[in-house]
């Protein structure tokens, strides 16, 4: 179901009834990654997290790091801040 490199690919998987009655697997919430703060970026409009994390992380899909640093559940929560947390490498 996911990549070997996702952090949800050893995560346990349920089965589970939906609103319309389907069955469908669900995974839990992985546990969140021990990161440590390398510092902070002033967000400038149009930024966007996946153009960050190309930047700072050198891999643009790293940008669920730069949500999870600092505590948003989607990586759009982050455009509201004016300074945004960034991950060591």
């Amino acid at each position: 179901m996911f990549d070997n490199k996702s952090r949800y690919h050893r995560q346990q998987q349920y089965m589970v009834t939906d609103k319309r009655g389907r069955k469908v697997i669900v995974v839990g919430s992985a546990p969140p990654p021990l990161q440590f703060l390398a510092g902070y970026h002033l967000l400038q409009q149009g930024q966007r997290t996946d153009h960050l994390a190309a930047q700072y992380l050198n891999l643009a899909s790293g940008f669920w790091r730069i949500a999870e640093i600092n505590d948003a559940m989607l990586p759009e929560a982050i455009s509201e801040k004016n300074e945004i947390a960034i991950p060591v490498k």
